[in-house]
């Protein structure tokens, strides 16, 4: 969410800025402050929240295990969140456009776990909800990671990708 908000919403910043912390290194500390936001948040809060938080903190696992929990989080929370409510957020924000990416995220951690078939329905969901992706470099880089991961699964290949987002082992 790299655009102007329709309106200030300090939990959205205060993500964006985890986000930020956790790309430039600081693993462990982006971890903690989206931990103690998601407590904040609790489990019945703002979905956009819940969904977005979630998304990136599953990033901030190298073990597939917690970050497929974390993963299973955002999908289950962007199934709540309406569209007036991404739009209230951002006016160019549709809720369609995230699961391509959740998805993605999902049928990459099964496969990492050796889980292919549970990987196989995520990614065949992904590719199904992919004309919902930007045609811009965010949109393009999805469906190259849909590719990979696609071809990941039918070699049975269970290492992580060079391209997956996250920390590095």
């Amino acid at each position: 969410m790299t655009t102007t908000p329709a309106s200030p919403d300090p939990t959205m910043e205060a993500i964006g800025q985890a986000v930020v912390e956790g790309r430039t290194g600081d693993i462990l500390s982006a971890r903690q402050k989206l931990l103690n936001l998601w407590s904040e948040i609790g489990v019945t809060g703002d979905p956009l929240h819940r969904c977005s938080l979630a998304h990136y903190l599953a990033d901030l696992y190298e073990d597939p295990a917690q970050a497929l929990a974390w993963d299973v989080r955002a999908l289950d929370a962007a199934d709540a969140v309406t569209e007036q409510r991404a739009q209230a957020h951002h006016a160019s924000l549709h809720i369609a456009g995230f699961y391509p990416s959740l998805h993605l995220n999902l049928a990459d951690n099964y496969r990492r776990l050796g889980s292919f078939n549970a990987a196989t329905e995520h990614i065949n969901t992904a590719q199904e909800h992919a004309p919902n992706l930007p045609q811009d470099t965010y949109g393009a880089s999805l469906r190259t990671a849909l590719d990979e991961v696609a071809e990941a699964i039918s070699q049975r290949d269970i290492t992580k990708r060079p391209s997956a987002p996250g920390p590095t082992a």
